[in-house]
């Protein structure tokens, strides 16, 4: 490809995710749908946004190495040395890396959110790295996916990053969607979801009808789950049809994770038709590179014409390194546990291992009948800590014999960060042992109770690293 042309298209990639993940950011995890038509509120600057914050940092982590290679390895380190995001798979990534679990298990292991978009939206690094090649655009970034996901939300990024390879040379939507999906498994849930996407377009061309026929189908607890917004990208490339900003509008307008929606169809458009971006889009969030504040220890590029010009002369000699198998042990927790009918007293306990902190009962429960855990955790440290317990179910819990909190059923999201009401606590804990009683009653018939149980740090709500006994 033409060094200039493919620079200018580079370009486009990042100013477009910029301008869609900035007109997202305020309706991020909002139901739909909505009706913008333009940035609101009008900003002053790009809206700092995960979506490109990490892509800045393997950048610089694999352009600062004296030989410049990608493996799990070396993006893993980079997690623990530069990312302090406490969010989904993030935290619980980072938590499994601390406790000397290596990828891929640090990413598949113990982890509720391994379907959440965490990792599909930064597919784009790998397909300027590999523009035109989206067989090697797709290994590349496996090498990143497996660090903090599995399944279809590792095949997410799979997807994109070939698909966005591809948009290097190809112009037209439809051919690099096919494209990307000769990357990921054909049974998997999410290019079923891309392929329903597809078809519902095909048979009515309409946003309603597209809102209406994804939610039914894939609408989740986790507003990031890569299994409703694959076909909300998708519905929203077709629908637009080349045009950007209809596009990334559309994109946005169906909900759910609509920072990443609008930041990842804004990228796909920018490398196929970097001049088909409207000056109105950028004028209000200029050139420079704004990055959160959760990323420490690098300096970026100042501006993102000067991150292009990084990752155009990176695509010239970095290194697919695949880091070899390793070996893998689960991290058990402990419980006492009885099954028995309410108010009853008198049930014998039993002693259960399970696999994780993200954990299901093995039986369904008897009607009407409620199950008692008792946990045990350890605080190293004196200070605030914050203990969560997140379950579909109605659950009552105690900590060392005192109430914490009570809910009804609901949904569970156990990021410490954003879990639903009254599925955590905030506490002052003396260094030592302490224990966790959570009593789970009202279970939905046919169905078994699971749970995730954890301890944050109070100051930055990263997961303690082996408190669970």
């Amino acid at each position: 490809m033409d060094e200039q042309l493919y620079r200018k298209k580079v370009l486009g990639c990042w100013l477009g995710k910029a301008v869609g993940g900035t007109l997202g950011a305020p309706v991020e995890g909002w139901d739909g749908p909505h009706h913008l038509e333009f940035y609101d509120p009008v900003p002053q600057t790009m809206v700092p946004n995960d979506d490109l914050d990490l892509q800045v940092v393997w950048a610089m982590t694999i352009a600062g190495n004296p030989r410049p290679v990608v493996n799990s390895r070396v993006l893993a380190e980079a997690w623990l040395k530069n990312v302090g995001f406490p969010w989904d798979e993030y935290a619980v990534a980072i938590r499994n890396l601390k406790n000397g679990i290596e990828p891929p298990f640090s990413g598949s292991y113990d982890n509720w959110f391994v379907d959440g978009m965490g990792c599909a939206i930064r597919s784009e690094i790998w397909a300027c790295l590999a523009p035109g090649d989206p067989e090697r655009a797709a290994k590349l970034a496996y090498e990143d996916a497996c660090v903090d996901h599995a399944g279809d939300g590792m095949w997410a990024e799979v997807f994109l990053a070939a698909m966005e390879s591809a948009a290097f040379v190809e112009n037209d939507v439809r051919k690099i969607i096919e494209i990307g999906k000769a990357q990921i498994p054909a049974d998997s849930k999410l290019r079923i979801g891309i392929e329903d996407a597809i078809r519902w377009f095909d048979e009515k061309p309409e946003f309603d009808y597209l809102f209406r026929e994804i939610m039914t189908k894939y609408k989740s607890d986790n507003f990031t789950d890569v299994k409703v917004n694959f076909p909300i990208m998708v519905a929203g490339l077709l629908l637009g049809k080349g045009d950007f900003s209809k596009s990334i509008c559309d994109a946005v307008n169906f909900g759910e994770d609509t920072d990443c929606t609008g930041a990842t169809v804004g990228a796909i458009l920018g490398i196929m038709n970097p001049d088909g971006i409207p000056e109105k889009w950028l004028a209000p969030i200029g050139r420079s590179m704004v990055l959160s504040p959760g990323i420490r220890g690098i300096t970026p590029p100042p501006t993102i014409d000067a991150f292009s010009d990084l990752i155009c002369e990176m695509s010239k000699r970095i290194v697919l390194e695949p880091c070899p198998a390793t070996s893998f042990k689960p991290r058990p927790v402990h419980a006492r546990a009885v099954v028995r009918p309410p108010r009853s007293q008198a049930e014998p306990e039993q002693e259960v291992v399970f696999d994780g902190t993200f954990a299901e009962w093995p039986e369904e429960l008897p009607e009407k009948h409620e199950l008692v855990l008792d946990f045990r955790f350890k605080i190293d440290q004196p200070g605030r800590y914050v203990v969560m317990f997140n379950t579909k179910s109605q659950v009552i819990v105690e900590i060392d014999g005192v109430l914490a909190f009570r809910r009804a059923p609901g949904d569970m999201a156990p990021s410490f960060h954003r879990a639903p009401w009254n599925q955590e606590v905030t506490m002052d804990f003396a260094a030592g042992e302490h224990t966790l009683r959570a009593t789970i009653q009202r279970v939905a018939p046919g169905t078994r109770p699971n749970w995730v149980v954890g301890v944050a740090y109070g100051d930055t709500l990263q997961w303690v690293p082996d408190a669970m006994l």
